[in-house]
Order: C-alpha cells, then structure tokens, then sequence
C-alpha cells in the first residue's frame, strides 16, 4: 500500500461545518394508534372472520414503527376472531433463506414476542398464474394457505425506475410475497419493464388470493410517519399512486445540487434495498431512474450491523473502506445481483485501507484543479439528512439557502492514529 500512501498523503481534507436542513416535519403524533382507529373501520374489521387464519405479511425494508404497526395489525385481527401469524415479505432479502428473513424481522423489532404472533417463514411457494409476457407469478405457500393476507408497506420512490406504481403495497405483493422465486421472476426481463410487471403480477394476485386489505405508510423527510391508511383491495392501486405523489414530494434531499464529494458513513438493507437510496444519492443502478444531485465521487465507510454483511449498493459508490469489505458477505450479496439481474451495485468499489485515504481518493479523483475548493459533504446514512456536514467553502452557499441553519465554526474531521473517524 506504501504507493497508495505516497499518492495520498498530501491531498487536503478541507474543514467541515455541521447545517441543519429544515423539511417538512408534519408527522402523526400516535402512528400506531392511528392505524387502531383505521382497523377498526366497519369495512375493514368486518373483513376478518371468527376462527380465520391470518397471514400478516411483514417486509425488511427501513419502515418507521413497523413493529408497533405489526402489533397493532395481529391485535386487530384478534379483536376480530381471526388467528393471526406472521410471513416475511421480503423477495430474496435474508440471504434468500427462511431463518435469513426471520433474523431480518427479528432486527426490525419483529419477534413472536413483542408482536404477540408466530413467524412462520418459508422459502416455498406455488406458482399462481402467468403474465401474458410469459413471466410466472409466485406466492408464498404459508400465505396462500391463509384464509386472509394483510399487507403492510411503505409508499414511496422507487430506487431502480419510475412508473405510476413504484414501491409500496403492490410491490409488496408482487415481489415481496414472491419470495426469491417471485422477485427472480419479477426482474428477469430487467427494470426496463418493472413498472408494468409489477402492478401486473400484483393485480393477479389481489384477484386471485385472499388479501383483504393493505396497510400503506407515508413517512416526511425526517424518516418519521405522517400518513397512515387502510386500503380495501378495490382501492390499493388507485390510491397508491396518490399516495407516491405525496410521498416524493415529501422525501429528503441534499439542498445542494452539485457536489465534488459525497462521503456516506453508513449504508445497509435497513436503510435501503440498495443500500443507500438513489434518490438521495443521484447515484442509481439502472438508467430507468433519475433525480438527486450531481455527484462526482462517492464514498461509502461502513455497514450497518442490521444488514447482516450485505454490502448491495457499494458498487455504485467508487470508494469504500477494507473495513467494509472484511463485513461483508459476498454470497448474501450477490443473491441480491442473481435475483434482480442488477449487478453493479453487488460489484466492490475501490477499497481503501482506511478512512482517511478513503476521503483523499475521493478528492483526488473528483477532477477539479484546486483540491482545497473540494464541494465535500458528509452525511450518516439516506435516512437522516436533518443535521450533515458541509466543506467550508459550501458556507456562503448555505447561508443564502432558507432551509439551512448553520450549527458550528468549522473544524477538522478528527481522524485518530489509525485514519479512522470511528470504530
């Protein structure tokens, strides 16, 4: 590495400012309460039937309150006489393994325990029908079993193609209760034609199980819900798509349109199915997709513990850390590319032995001739962009800009012995 060290060690780090950037913060002050009254909705309890089995399906991704929503959705039903339990609704995430997704409910606070209902996970499913392109739509067997499915999804952009229908309860329905096989087959003519199969197989499915109703969520820019609904099946599309109007409206950005260097500390399942949101990052795996800033390079410095060595997402970055890459679990993430057909982000970026010249590669490489001018922000994970840190020389910039407040003096990233800002 000493050739790494010697074209290095020079570049500058410029020094940091901690902002606020202010969003929209209408959120719903008792979420799960919230969801009781909708339950409790004539139309809607009447759904469940005395003595019924109830499969309450329960995705992976990073859904504010989903554990408080599942507990409030199995004491519904059990308030209706039905039987409720518990399938992970989550396509091949998990490692593409019963006990994988159990453990992925399980670190989103979704135990049998604190949802007061069995998890029953499976791999295995049977095929439904087929779409008229030839593609096979899969359920899960345990939920096709059911006498009732409920699902619950969050409504929001998503990260690979755009469409009427992006993510939320429709595609819950088509890949996620599709397991591996449902979601193989939902991406195997590529992103290209998701926004069609995917409301496609989704509509063959309402049609041809017995869910009874969808719980959506919207969530503001501060990873907080600010909309809950309970859609009967007759309504789940048609209010989906208003419902992914208002949601990309709401969602958080970085308030600067052009950006040198974008350093993320943080990227995981749990906080998108890509690892970090292209939404937020402008960095997208497919060409089906586009929005976000201008970013010239990016860096990612570490896995969250939630995702469980899955790395999906830092091929779309250029950096990253070897601490990352000793974390990983090369087999989980490739599932993610075999399943999807979207290699790139299970590729690994250029890995540097720590993270200080993970920053000062990026500096290098971001082709501007004044590498102390460097356009450098800093943020924890897509989630959270309430507080970030800017370059110094993105100050003026932000003093000028209403929805940023500017919260210290500027200061050096404090880097320890071993390059490193944390453990």
């Amino acid at each position: 590495m000493s050739i790494l060290r010697t074209l290095l060690q020079d570049i500058p780090i410029p020094q940091m400012v901690r902002i606020r950037q202010r969003f929209d913060a209408d959120k719903l002050a008792d979420p799960a309460g919230e969801l009781a009254k909708e339950l409790r909705k004539p139309e809607v309890a009447g759904s469940i039937k005395p003595g019924q089995s109830v499969a309450i399906a329960v995705g992976s991704r990073g859904v504010a309150n989903i554990a408080a929503f599942t507990k409030t959705t199995v004491d519904a039903v059990k308030a209706a006489g039905g039987e409720p339990f518990i399938v992970p609704c989550m396509g091949s995430h998990g490692g593409a393994t019963a006990e994988g997704q159990r453990e992925v409910l399980h670190h989103l606070g979704v135990t049998e325990e604190t949802v007061g209902a069995p998890i029953r996970s499976s791999m295995e499913v049977v095929k439904l029908d087929e779409l008229p392109n030839g593609l096979p739509v899969y359920v899960d067997k345990l939920a096709s079993e059911a006498d009732a499915i409920v699902v619950i999804n969050r409504v929001k952009p998503h990260t690979a193609f755009r469409g009427p229908v992006e993510s939320g309860v429709m595609k819950m329905i088509a890949i996620g209760l599709g397991k591996q096989k449902g979601a193989e087959a939902c991406h195997q003519l590529g992103f290209k034609y998701m926004a069609e199969n995917v409301p496609a197989m989704a509509r063959i499915m309402l049609a041809k199980l017995p869910i009874v109703y969808g719980i959506a969520l919207v969530e503001n820019a501060y990873d907080e819900t600010c909309r809950v609904e309970v859609l009967l099946p007759d309504r789940i599309e048609a209010r989906e798509r208003e419902l992914l109007d208002e949601a990309k409206a709401r969602l958080p950005q970085i308030l600067f349109p052009q950006i040198d260097v974008l350093v993320i500390d943080y990227i995981g399942k749990n906080i998108s199915g890509d690892g970090m949101d292209p939404n937020i990052t402008g960095r997208f795996p497919t060409p089906y997709a586009h929005g976000g800033p201008d970013v010239s390079k990016m860096v990612v410095l570490d896995l969250t513990k939630e995702t469980k060595g899955n790395a999906n997402g830092v091929g779309t970055a250029d950096f990253t850390t070897q601490r990352l890459a000793d974390k990983t679990d090369f087999a989980v993430m490739y599932a993610n590319g075999l399943t999807s057909t979207v290699c790139a982000p299970t590729k690994l970026a250029t890995v540097l032995e720590n993270q200080q010249y993970a920053f000062q590669a990026a500096i290098k490489t971001c082709n501007i001739l004044d590498y102390t001018k460097c356009r450098l922000v800093r943020i924890k994970d897509t989630l959270h962009l309430g507080e970030i840190e800017i370059s110094v020389n993105m100050l003026e910039e932000a003093r000028q800009h209403g929805q940023i407040e500017i919260l210290t003096e500027p200061y050096d990233l404090p880097f320890d012995s071993e390059g490193n800002l944390f453990a």
